[in-house]
């Protein structure tokens, strides 16, 4: 049975998809954003509303007599939970994006610590959602995730709550495209890239569609719960290069540094850690039925020919991608070609 969905950040790469996914299994939907858009992609009957989730008299008002269920995709901290279950008697149950990067290791280890010595964590292989999480509070993005996360879950007899602990999320629209390290780089001419943790990083992935996918059914089964989100397979650091070298028809040699990057700017990439991220999907497939709509690299075309777009738009790429460029910066430089260079020459 399908009623009324109303998506919150409908207008970003997580509710682009789970929109269409959402109209296309029956869901009468309502998409709400900043901007107010629409998605080619998306049936006509699809509405639209502008919406700024910060005003929540806004929101309450487009939210009328009340839906059956509300996705948000934009919710960050405790704050937002609050929002949402001061609004949950006109919401028959939400499903909620949070961040696989909530988890700590045994020892206390998290995405927080790994620029600490010894800080890169150590997750059991594959993750389970039990596993222990940082603690909630203000202080970073994954802990503000663990403050919304608790608090929904404690209301959970008030307002029923999936929420999705996304792995690294990847696919068209994407802020902050992982992807384009290695597209980019090809499109420059770039026919070497150096990897460091001999390109043996793995760090889930998990596609807008299987995300969608995993929307759709929390909504037709409505419940209180914590599910992790990704991808069916975890591809390394060098598979992801050669799979997106495939789809560019290009050819790139791959020098392999066993250990960290060996000089600043060289060998680091999105995918970087030293020890493996893999959700365990079993929850989701044995409470949902999940089964996951693509795999990576069935996904790539679309992302890979997305990218090659955007870069052949013309302007400087951190126009088009501020994210990704305020974080490739000083030692994080995704793209210094002069000091991949020089460490090259340096090794003969």
């Amino acid at each position: 049975m399908t009623g009324t969905a109303f998506v919150l950040g409908a207008s970003g790469q997580i509710g682009r998809r789970a929109v269409q996914a959402l109209a296309a299994d029956g869901w009468e939907v309502v998409a709400a954003s900043r901007g107010g858009g629409a998605d080619p992609a998306w049936p006509p009957q699809v509405r639209n509303v502008r919406v700024d989730r910060a005003d929540t008299a806004a929101l309450g008002a487009a939210l009328g007599d009340g839906v059956d269920v509300l996705l948000d995709c934009v919710a960050y901290d405790g704050g937002h939970a609050d929002q949402l279950l001061g609004l949950a008697d006109r919401v028959g149950s939400a499903v909620v994006v949070s961040s696989a990067a909530v988890y700590q290791d045994s020892q206390g280890r998290n995405f927080d610590t790994q620029e600490e010595p010894d800080g890169a964590p150590r997750y059991p292989v594959p993750l389970p959602e039990t596993w222990p999480t940082v603690d909630a509070g203000p202080s970073s993005y994954a802990t503000r995730k663990v403050e919304l996360e608790q608090r929904l879950l404690a209301a959970g007899d008030r307002l029923p709550c999936t929420l999705l602990r996304a792995g690294a999320v990847h696919g068209p629209y994407s802020p902050l495209p992982r992807e384009l390290y290695f597209v980019k780089r090809a499109l420059d001419g770039r026919t070497v890239r150096v990897l460091a943790y001999g390109g043996r990083s793995r760090f889930h992935p998990v596609h807008v569609a299987n995300l969608a996918e995993l929307v759709r059914l929390a909504a037709r089964r409505p419940g209180a719960r914590v599910l992790n989100a990704g991808d069916p397979a975890v591809p390394t650091a060098a598979e992801i290069g050669d799979a997106i070298d495939a789809v560019l028809g290009r050819s790139v040699e791959t020098v392999l540094v066993d250990g960290p990057p060996p000089a600043p700017t060289v060998g680091d990439h999105p995918w970087g850690m030293p020890h493996p991220m893999v959700l365990d999907m079993a929850a989701a497939e044995r409470e949902l039925g999940y089964r996951a709509v693509t795999a990576y690299e069935e996904s790539l075309p679309e992302t890979v020919a997305w990218l090659t777009r955007e870069l052949a738009g013309g302007g400087d790429w951190r126009e088009r991608f501020p994210k990704v460029a305020g974080m490739s910066v000083g030692a994080n430089n995704w793209f210094d070609y002069a000091a991949e260079d020089a460490w090259l020459d340096a090794r003969g």
